[in-house]
């Protein structure tokens, strides 16, 4: 905590932004123009605006959100399907609170659960296991939805279901993996980067090693926590190497990060799970971008376990899918603090607590 405590000091808050905004001056002097970052967790979006560091570099340094909050990214037809297993008979939907108010194309998981269906908010994923031993005459459904960081916690429920013998319990595999995307975003030259704040969460499983492909590209990143000092850190590292137009990856996150990450997670990964193509909002499907459960494991596969017929979503005015991707703001998107807010949200973005537009409407509206 006294570590913590340090990063919040309002001296060094403010001697770190006069550094960095130092080093954008020296930046736009050499390059004409504003430097051009992405950070690629949600938690870190939030941060950046919680802290007022956003707004604070607005003319300085341009901060755009990646594709880093696991609920935002999720497609509309996996949402939809989850919907349609909480309103089969008999069954039970464990998920995270966040996916609870994401709107489907005729409702949400809460419009279900108001109907009378039996979706549940669990805190972790192994909490769907005891609710499937206490519930045996019905089927239990975990909506397996998230980034690396939560993808060992599956493949631990998984191996929990395995231990006891819980057979009335599955995942409905929809995970995501980092390095796909990013090579994506990288390969599509849809934006103008000059570096990546890396998300520090993902990191402490994948390790400072997994994310030295962006070198190949000629980019930059620096893993990052997410305090005051420490995000102004990563900010300053980036602008840097990126001035000195050096590509490498810095670990800033040193006291959690490490160089291969948590080999114990990363083994139970590879253990329960194979790669799989997977669909991502406003981008499409990506190739192995995300992992999904080995066929030795297929009985507690949700997908082949029960037949769900996804139909096209409903489509919307929503620009989530370009929001993610970094290609608008929020308010370039028409519905936004109009149409859309956090008590009537159109897309995921404005609900999730990892969401761009949930942290542009908290805390960076005019007026």
């Amino acid at each position: 905590m006294q570590q913590i405590d340090a990063y919040n000091e309002p001296q060094l808050i403010r001697s770190s932004l006069a550094a960095v905004i130092n080093e954008a001056e020296l930046f736009k002097q050499q390059r004409g123009r504003l430097p051009v970052l992405m950070e690629v967790c949600g938690s870190h979006t939030m941060a950046f605006a919680r802290s007022g560091i956003k707004q604070a570099l607005k003319n300085h340094v341009t901060l755009i959100a990646g594709p880093g909050c696991p609920v935002c990214v999720t497609d509309q037809s996996s949402i939809d399907a989850m919907i349609q297993l909480a309103e089969m008979p008999n069954s039970i939907i464990c998920t995270f609170g966040d996916m609870m108010r994401v709107p489907g194309s005729k409702q949400s998981l809460m419009d279900a659960k108001t109907n009378g269906c039996d979706v549940r908010v669990i805190y972790s994923p192994i909490d769907s296991i005891k609710i499937a031993q206490e519930n045996p005459d019905k089927e239990v459904i975990l909506l397996g939805i998230g980034f690396e960081t939560t993808i060992p916690l599956l493949a631990l429920a998984v191996r929990e279901a395995e231990r006891k013998s819980v057979d009335n319990f599955s995942i409905w595999m929809t995970t995501k993996l980092v390095k796909p995307v990013l090579e994506k975003l990288v390969d599509s030259q849809k934006l103008l980067l000059d570096g990546f704040l890396l998300p520090g969460h993902v990191s402490v499983i994948l390790g400072e090693k997994h994310f030295r492909f962006l070198k190949e590209f000629h980019l930059s990143g620096v893993i990052s926590g997410f305090e005051p000092v420490q995000l102004l850190s990563g900010i300053h590292r980036l602008l840097t190497l990126s001035r000195e137009q050096k590509a490498d990856v810095i670990n800033d996150y040193t006291y959690v990060v490490k160089e291969n990450g948590n080999t114990a997670a990363k083994a139970m990964m590879n253990h329960y799970l194979e790669y799989h193509d997977e669909d991502w909002r406003g981008i499409g499907k990506i190739s192995n971008s995300g992992l999904v459960l080995k066929s030795s494991y297929s009985k507690y596969d949700a997908k082949k376990k029960f037949e769900v017929v996804q139909n096209q979503p409903r489509k919307t005015k929503c620009r989530c899918g370009e929001v993610i991707q970094g290609l608008i703001t929020p308010e370039e998107c028409s519905l936004f603090d109009k149409a859309c807010t956090p008590n009537r949200p159109i897309g995921p973005c404005m609900v999730s607590t990892e969401g761009t537009c949930a942290a542009h409407y908290q805390y960076m509206r005019e007026g």
